[in-house]
């Protein structure tokens, strides 16, 4: 249920407020150009310049929109404990099929911290939940012993793994085993991921390439890495401009080249630079994107 290419949804905004009708259509389109999975309010989708209300409706309407045709994992973190789960038993209310929950960032948790914060997640709703572990963002690491001790957790299923550290999957593969599931939170590294034993990706360039990366996730599952590799090159150019500036910037701007959604971003984020405007559409030039 849970493999293949998740993609990490932006949140389009029309004049400050969430333009519900262009997310619908971007669930429709994602669903129909082949995306194996949705991640409505992760950072991606701006989430911690979300209010409440506006966070609870972004994932109610991707439920909605989806009818069970694919997978949602409702982006559901907190470094308040107590907020994560009300987020998270939201999801469970409205029809999320799992949770990614995000380490303590700010407060910088120790490991058993950590440790007892997703515990009370997950004795507190019966929801499969992935862990997000992003020290690039966070500064905090779910250590891989503490990921052993969370995977015995009834509720958590997997992790969102965005270290940059390849050989932790191959790692956490051997102590927890291979029913533990791993997604890539690269999209640049998914290629060597998978090959240690990954088995997706929850990704920022499927927003706007979500048949490409679907087919690309589709052939490291298969083993085809050769075609994958393919893939790879058409992808990388575009994999790597959208982190040129802070995320989401560069990933909202070529979505409005696709008409997909305003350039509209919230601050302290920032729309990206002409220089990156510029590279942004090479690349999208590169995987057939655009003419």
């Amino acid at each position: 249920m849970f493999k293949g290419s998740f993609v990490a949804l932006i949140t389009p905004f029309r004049d400050g407020k969430v333009d519900e009708e262009a997310f619908a259509k971007l669930v429709e389109w994602q669903i129909a150009e082949g995306t194996h999975g949705l991640v409505p309010c992760g950072t991606t989708g701006e989430s911690p310049t979300l209010s409440h209300e506006e966070h609870k409706r972004v994932v109610e309407i991707c439920v909605e929109v989806t009818k069970k045709r694919v997978p949602v994992i409702a982006g559901a973190g907190s470094n308040n404990t107590v907020e994560a789960i009300e987020l998270t038993r939201f999801a469970k209310d409205v029809g999320a099929d799992a949770v990614l929950s995000v380490t303590g960032y700010y407060n910088k948790p120790s490991q058993e911290g950590q440790y007892q914060h997703f515990k009370a997640i997950s004795d507190a709703v019966d929801l499969p939940i992935f862990l997000y572990n992003i020290p690039g963002r966070n500064i905090v690491d779910i250590s891989v012993e503490t990921m052993v001790r969370l995977a015995e957790l009834k509720n958590v299923v997997g992790v969102k793994d965005a270290t940059s550290n390849l050989a932790r999957t191959s790692m956490q593969r051997h102590l927890i085993g291979k029913d533990f599931i791993q997604l890539s939170g690269e999209d640049a590294s998914s290629l060597g991921f998978n090959a240690h034993g990954g088995v997706g990706s929850i990704s920022v360039t499927a927003n706007v390439a979500p048949k490409l990366c679907a087919e690309f996730q589709t052939a490291t599952l298969k083993g085809d890495f050769a075609r994958a590799l393919e893939l790879q090159d058409r992808l990388m150019p575009l994999h790597n401009a959208m982190f040129l500036e802070p995320s989401p910037g560069p990933v909202k701007y070529a979505a409005s080249l696709l008409g997909l959604c305003r350039d509209e971003i919230r601050l302290p984020m920032t729309s990206v630079t002409e220089p990156v405007q510029v590279k942004v559409r090479e690349a999208m030039r590169h995987a057939g994107l655009l003419n």
